[in-house]
């Protein structure tokens, strides 16, 4: 089962992203394979994760296995470059993957206004079209960690033909800027939602049982397809981590009975542990005037809380401040309990409290991202 990815040419529910397999040339091999075994097309890396380019170039004559109709490839470039840098680095990509042309190039995280502003005016503009122009590109798109409003931004913009987005079953936020991509003819590609999405490979059993009879990795790829999102990305290490999207290489049709009632199940169990401190994520505490992202934070104790994600929160919690434009700045300690936010929160919610007691719970050693 393919999908269509805004101009560009079908791909499969799932992509393989390549960030995971970076041990060697033969694992990631192995994983290639593995992944056409799995009905999967499309491949998704970038320079900045490591040797993943240069390993899946290698590895794709190696392998000697396709899917039908050949590799769809996506790879990305930082925002900021200079138009020579973006042009040299854009030639290096396409060497290290022996490929004369990207199918789909973007603009590695739009976060911050400035990194849309570097893709809609001078050298990110001037590099996309001579990209466009020159055939190494079939289309442009970007990927974002950034807000909404920002997001939205791009979206309308009119310079993207897809988009790669933070989409999750624990946290839908932007599932309708996807819906608004999708709408207007643009590929949408969940980033992560697996790992990112509440390390629902290896779920807490509170979280199973919230989810039953279905696993909760399976209910979030299903509820993500359901809602039309293009294809969802899975970064593996090993041919097992492909195991699942082999067996839901078709699975694209609306969701069932027992998927909805295991949907509302885990809704209702969070909501009946947070009882009335549950943030419903309106985002009208917004703006903080010391700058704290509330909605973001709340809805890590929501999980930690709701689910018994902790480790999961944690860990994302302790990259605040020290993975630069990927993620926020300031954490709950910096609420100065000014009760500005106090008056807007439509459920008055006592967030002061609740940024005080999020601190409390997950604040712990500093974690490492990934990459970067």
């Amino acid at each position: 089962m393919r999908r269509r990815f805004g101009d560009g040419r079908a791909i499969s529910l799932f992509t393989l992203g390549t960030m995971r397999a970076l041990g060697s040339i033969e694992q990631m091999e192995t994983v290639l394979k593995a992944a056409v075994r799995a009905g999967i097309n499309h491949l998704e890396t970038a320079p900045a994760y490591g040797p993943a380019e240069r390993f899946l170039g290698e590895a794709m004559k190696r392998s000697g296995t396709v899917p039908e109709g050949g590799w769809v490839i996506t790879s990305k470039l930082l925002p900021g470059l200079s138009f020579q840098e973006g042009q040299q680095q854009l030639e290096a990509m396409l060497r290290r993957l022996d490929r004369p042309q990207l199918d789909n190039l973007a603009v590695h995280g739009i976060n911050r206004p400035e990194h849309l502003e570097w893709a809609l005016q001078g050298d990110g503009n001037a590099l996309l079209d001579w990209a466009m122009d020159r055939g190494l590109a079939r289309q442009v798109g970007f990927s974002s960690h950034g807000d909404t409003t920002l997001i939205q931004a791009a979206l309308e913009s009119g310079r993207f033909r897809f988009c790669s987005l933070h989409l999750h079953l624990l946290d839908p936020t932007r599932i309708p800027l996807a819906r608004w991509a999708l709408d207007h003819g643009l590929g949408v590609m969940a980033i992560s939602p697996a790992d990112k999405g509440g390390r629902l490979q290896a779920p807490s059993p509170t979280l199973i049982d919230d989810c039953r009879p279905i696993p909760p990795l399976t209910l979030a790829y299903r509820f993500l397809l359901a809602t039309g999102v293009s294809t969802l990305t899975i970064g593996a290490e090993a041919a097992r981590d492909l195991e699942l999207a082999a067996t839901l290489a078709a699975a694209d049709g609306p969701l069932d009975s027992s998927e909805k009632a295991a949907l509302e199940r885990l809704q209702s169990q969070r909501l009946r542990r947070l009882g009335a401190d549950h943030c419903g994520q309106c985002r009208a505490c917004l703006p903080c005037p010391q700058q704290v992202p509330i909605p973001d934070l709340l809805r890590l104790r929501n999980l930690a809380v709701g689910h018994d994600l902790s480790g999961f929160c944690q860990e994302r919690y302790n990259l605040i401040a020290r993975a630069g434009h990927w993620w926020e700045l300031l954490d709950a300690s910096a609420c100065e309990r000014c009760g500005d936010c106090l008056p807007r929160c439509p459920h008055q919610l006592p967030i002061p409290d609740l940024l005080e007691d999020t601190h409390r719970r997950l604040k712990a050693s500093p974690r490492r991202r990934l990459w970067g």
